[in-house]
């Protein structure tokens, strides 16, 4: 099962949760960085951030799907941006905002930072998402007469 929570006290956020909450024995996946790569190993939009996260979300698409989500069930990301500039991780943000990444909405937090693994990268996007199973059988209650022994 899984909750997501936006604390009243706190700042309303315009497009994620503070935090997810999932159930015990929920099935998650931890993805690591989808990064802005072709399937040749090639980075797609030098220069770009925005072009760079289309490519970066149609990937964490893929991984999403190998394992059995969606962009519906992530509970939370982390986007790295190499930009010094908030317009830049506006920027990058929308685009996140389009995807449907954020439907939920779900816990993530946006980042600048100075650089990122490949020569040329200017996005990547962590994720954790609920991969959604069968419902659990429901539990028979026991009551007296099932705690009577033979």
């Amino acid at each position: 099962m899984l909750q997501r929570v936006t604390v009243p006290s706190l700042f309303a956020p315009p497009v994620y949760s503070h935090a997810s909450v999932v159930e015990a024995g929920t099935k998650l996946a931890f993805l690591a960085g989808a990064v802005p790569l072709d399937a040749d190993g090639e980075i797609v939009g030098v220069g770009d951030p925005v072009r760079q996260t289309v490519q970066v979300l149609a990937n964490l698409d893929e991984q999403l799907r190998a394992v059995g989500s969606d962009m519906a069930h992530v509970v939370s990301t982390d986007v790295y941006v190499v930009a010094g500039e908030p317009a830049v991780l506006s920027a990058v943000w929308a685009v996140v905002e389009a995807s449907g990444l954020s439907i939920g909405p779900h816990a993530s937090t946006l980042l600048g930072v100075a650089c990122l693994g490949y020569t040329g990268q200017l996005v990547e996007i962590t994720a954790t998402a609920v991969v959604p199973g069968p419902e659990p059988a429901a539990r028979k209650a026991v009551g007296p007469a099932d705690m009577i022994q033979a």
